[in-house]
């Protein structure tokens, strides 16, 4: 396999770099917002001696795309723009200024937007490369929701071992990465609360040790049967609204919410009362902006996430596999799905055909068990 994936590599980078060197590549274009996206020639442009050109093989699809692509986003783009916040791929070519990484790595790249392209122009400083046992598919998958995971768990909540874990909106990618990274690297029980009984059977099958379907009832009282009336140690919640403010009464003495989302839609004011009775602590997380605010800091999280998935102590989940011109089924699939706990990581591969290692990819449906040689 090793052999036939340098075969593969050196025949797949002599295509691309010639391509890099003047001839046109694919892009996928948001022109118009909340419009489809078109699939356009872009002309490459030389790469300054601080950036890095890379052939992408994987992006993920992030709910922050679709926001963006229908102006909803908190950082607005002007038209045209192509998305794509997070890539695996190859290096094509380097800058003269850049050293960390050199022509044939394997790296992942977080360019902000503009990664939903056969290639991508970026900062060397927003590139790590990837470990020998981890495959493009899988590192395509790490940098958002396993760099939030991580971020909430260790850098904002602390979390020791031993300690209990509620994640609300358990089968999403952020919420499932939170499952893997609690269980398997931080020795935490954790909770899955999500709003489906499938959505639930998937957060177990992928780690967790208990669940709560809170479409049934109250997320507090279904969490009190199960660990007393001391509570939980730590809540990580993407949900916001009613469901925000049941896991913050379900916390212990001195417990820690951590907000990273409002995928409710309603934004719920904190009661401080209940911060003052329980001497417990609510703070957010916005990751992306640790970027710019505290740069080692970010750059330790993708490490770690790499390094883990190294060693096997995680393992990302994907739903779907997607090639470049069907961007706009990727987001409709994203969107449609978005309640369902279906689609948890949506991966587009630029050139699905014609790539050996990638002919392996396979439509995966949560809780399946599939052989795949990557």
């Amino acid at each position: 396999m090793a052999a036939a994936w340098g075969r593969w590599a050196r025949a797949r980078l002599c295509r691309t770099a010639w391509q890099g060197c003047g001839r046109n590549y694919r892009a996928a274009l948001c022109a118009d917002l909340k419009r489809p996206l078109v699939i356009e020639e872009v002309a490459p442009r030389p790469v300054q001696p601080h950036e890095v050109r890379v052939d992408v093989h994987f992006c993920g699809i992030n709910f922050a795309d679709i926001l963006a692509c229908h102006g909803q986003y908190q950082e607005r783009h002007q038209l045209p723009f192509t998305p794509g916040m997070e890539f695996s791929g190859m290096v094509l070519e380097t800058g003269t200024d850049v050293s960390m990484v050199k022509e044939g790595d394997r790296v992942i790249g977080l360019p902000g937007f503009n990664g939903m392209a056969e290639e991508c122009i970026i900062d060397h400083k927003n590139l790590w490369q990837i470990p020998e046992k981890v495959s493009l598919r899988e590192a395509a998958a790490l940098p958002v929701s396993y760099g939030t995971a991580i971020f909430a768990l260790e850098h904002r909540a602390c979390t020791q071992p031993g300690e209990t874990v509620l994640v609300t909106a358990a089968a999403g990618a952020t919420g499932l990465a939170v499952i893997d990274v609690a269980t398997n690297i931080l020795q935490a029980k954790v909770i899955a609360a999500a709003g489906s009984d499938e959505k639930c059977q998937l957060a177990m099958q992928r780690g967790a040790q208990s669940s709560v379907n809170y479409s049934r009832g109250s997320l507090k009282e279904a969490v009190g049967k199960l660990v007393g009336s001391g509570g939980v140690n730590v809540v990580i919640d993407m949900v916001g609204g009613d469901v925000f403010l049941e896991a913050l009464r379900s916390l212990a003495y001195e417990g820690r919410i951590v907000v990273v989302g409002f995928a409710g839609g309603t934004i719920a004011s904190i009661p401080a009362n209940l911060l003052l009775l329980k001497s417990a602590t609510a703070m957010g997380l916005y990751w992306g902006r640790y970027r710019h605010q505290n740069f080692p800091i970010f750059s330790r999280t993708l490490s770690s996430a790499l390094q883990y998935c190294q060693e096997g102590r995680i393992q990302p989940h994907i739903g779907e596999v997607f090639k470049l011109e069907e961007v706009n089924d990727a987001f409709l699939h994203v969107t449609q799905r978005k309640s369902t706990g279906k689609c948890d990581h949506v991966l587009y591969c630029p050139d699905l055909d014609t790539v050996e290692s990638e002919r392996l990819l396979l439509v995966i449906t949560p809780g399946e068990q599939v052989s795949q040689d990557v």
